[in-house]
């Protein structure tokens, strides 16, 4: 046999990795995320920092985006089914860059101008950029939800081919990214707010955004060229051929999710595509109730699916406040951690979010997929035992005399205390009195409490994203690119329902005094959603789902090495 093709040199093969299709999606990925792991970090200290040291505000924005995400999750993923592929990425790529510099442009006129505001026209000024502020970023994170569908649950599926090693690969790249940028990002943000001001951090978000929205425009745009395959979707082929994807189960049961290459087609999907593709002209009244029916076709559609129960779980985890967002962070600031030591603690999550990632990729290979979902579960459950105990260590504020409602209704009735904490007896008189001030407490019982919980916190960060990682294999794997968009909304919305849940606890009990009774019921939580992953892969795999590391067994229980094939 002639072996006359030219080998590449060492220097060419490095020219085709930095040009290909793969690389420019970790590039842009990699821009986009830090931009928005900057404004999450910095925004949540704002709202702290505009509105005192209560939580209150911070839980209405974390509210409004959980509650719009709910209810048009699965109208957003099917506006990313029903359009192009490079449409949809810009489009979403313009409104959210867009709106976090107008955003951060609002937030500096704020800082720079309070106390003028907070005088005009009784603070109804203020109150009103304040509602002007959380709209702006809930309409921002909305717009990152379509990116996050787009890219990491489409583009990267199509650019990975049908390669099943090579998606997971992939996957593990764009999570290592993410936390390398959760990292540097709030570290940056984090030192420029501590050293400057934060008209200064808002100043230079937004500077941000503006510039690395030209370079991801671009860069998406190049992506677009090197693979031909993102000009098709399977939504925009006939439904007789949608029709022919589905498996014809056995009388006995279902298959796994990992029993079979191909994915379930079942008949709501069916109902889903056929509503996309449809060109039949439509009344008003139709027009009127069309989003009305894909969110119901959606529900019914992911209800149906086989990895029902492994997204469910990962919905479960999202109902905690045991992570970095906004209220976490805002609970660190209130026991006196400034911005640049919670950008370390940030950094610290990310590290550990990075072994999670690794391990992830070495024990999927050693045991498979479903086995790595549930010996992660318990990775986390392990760590999170430690904020349980920070609950009750010296230096924590958790104290079930005061009232968890009492700082939402001090601050609802204008500055009142509850009723039955107006009068102090003082062995003389009842008299009322202020509160009084707050005692500064030593050292190590101050930071003691705050140190297990972030302790805690970071080191589940490892089963954490390896369970992530997990799951959205599983859905990236089980579910036909026709229904990719709407599944994977109906997904964010199940995780933003948990989310909405635990915004809501926060808002009746804001005071740091009420914290350790939320973090006992997220820790419950966490377990319910890995008792129902357990669920789920006790059915797929039965006894055999305790035999780890066993490549027979492996082999089995993945179904081959490729993934399904697309229409």
């Amino acid at each position: 046999m002639d072996n006359t093709a030219p080998k590449k040199t060492c220097c060419e093969s490095f020219q085709d990795f930095f040009t290909s299709a793969k690389f420019l999606i970790y590039m842009g990925h990699a821009l986009s995320t830090w931009g928005d792991r900057m404004w999450n970090f910095a925004v949540a200290v704002f709202l702290v920092e505009l509105y005192g040291d209560s939580l209150l505000l911070t839980a209405v924005y974390g509210l409004v985006v959980a509650g719009s995400v709910l209810l048009l999750g699965a109208i957003i993923g099917n506006w990313v089914d029903r359009n192009p592929r490079l449409k949809v990425a810009q489009t979403s790529l313009l409104v959210q860059n867009s709106c976090v510099i107008v955003c951060g442009v609002l937030l500096m006129l704020v800082f720079h101008f309070k106390e003028q505001l907070s005088v005009l026209y009784n603070g109804w000024i203020l109150t009103v950029c304040y509602i002007l502020v959380i709209t702006i970023a809930n309409i921002a994170n909305l717009a990152s939800t379509a990116t996050s569908i787009t890219i990491q649950r489409d583009w990267v599926v199509v650019v990975a081919g049908q390669d099943s090693s090579s998606l997971a690969d992939m996957n593990a790249t764009v999570r290592i990214i993410d936390q390398l940028t959760n990292i540097l990002a709030p570290l940056l943000v984090g030192q420029i707010m501590d050293f400057g001001s934060h008209f200064v951090g808002c100043g230079f978000i937004s500077g941000w955004n503006l510039c690395s929205m030209c370079v991801e425009y671009a860069l998406l745009w190049k992506v677009y060229q090197k693979t031909p395959a993102l000009a098709v979707k399977a939504g925009q082929k006939e439904q007789h051929e949608l029709k022919q994807l589905s498996p014809q189960k056995d009388p006995e049961g279902s298959q796994s999710p990992e029993e079979s290459s191909q994915p379930l087609m079942n008949e709501a999907a069916v109902v889903v595509v056929k509503s996309l593709d449809s060109s039949k002209p439509r009344g008003c009244c139709q027009q009127v109730l069309e989003p009305l029916q894909t969110l119901k076709s959606g529900w019914v559609s992911y209800y149906q699916q086989d990895i029902f129960l492994a997204g469910m779980s990962l919905a479960f985890l999202y109902m905690t406040v045991l992570g970095f967002d906004c209220i976490t962070t805002g609970y660190a600031y209130t026991q006196g951690l400034n911005g640049s030591v919670l950008s370390l603690l940030m950094g610290a999550s990310a590290v550990s979010g990075i072994c999670g990632t690794v391990a992830f990729t070495w024990v999927r290979k050693k045991c498979g997929l479903i086995r790595t979902g549930f010996i992660s579960g318990v990775v986390q459950l392990s760590c999170l035992t430690m904020c349980v105990f920070s609950v009750f260590a010296p230096g924590s504020p958790f104290d079930l005399t005061v009232s968890p409602f009492q700082d939402l209704y001090t601050h609802l009735v204008g500055g009142q205390s509850l009723p039955e904490a107006d009068h102090v007896l003082t062995g003389v008189n009842a008299t009322t009195t202020a509160p009084p001030p707050a005692q500064e407490l030593p050292p190590l019982q101050s930071y003691m409490s705050v140190s297990m919980l972030f302790a805690g916190v970071i080191a589940a960060r490892v089963g954490l994203w390896s369970f992530d990682l997990t799951v959205t294999q599983l859905i990236q794997e089980n579910v036909i690119e026709s229904e990719r968009g709407v599944i994977n909304g109906v997904q964010n919305s199940l995780n933003y329902l948990l989310d909405l849940l635990h915004f809501i606890m926060v808002i009746l009990a804001p005071n740091p005094e009420a914290f350790g009774l939320l973090v006992l019921i997220s820790v419950s939580f966490v377990a319910m959603g890995h008792m129902m992953y357990f669920r789920f892969a006790f059915k797929s795999l039965g006894s055999r789902l305790f035999l780890c590391c066993s490549p027979e067994q492996k082999v089995e229980e993945e179904g081959g090495p490729s993934l399904p094939t697309t229409v």
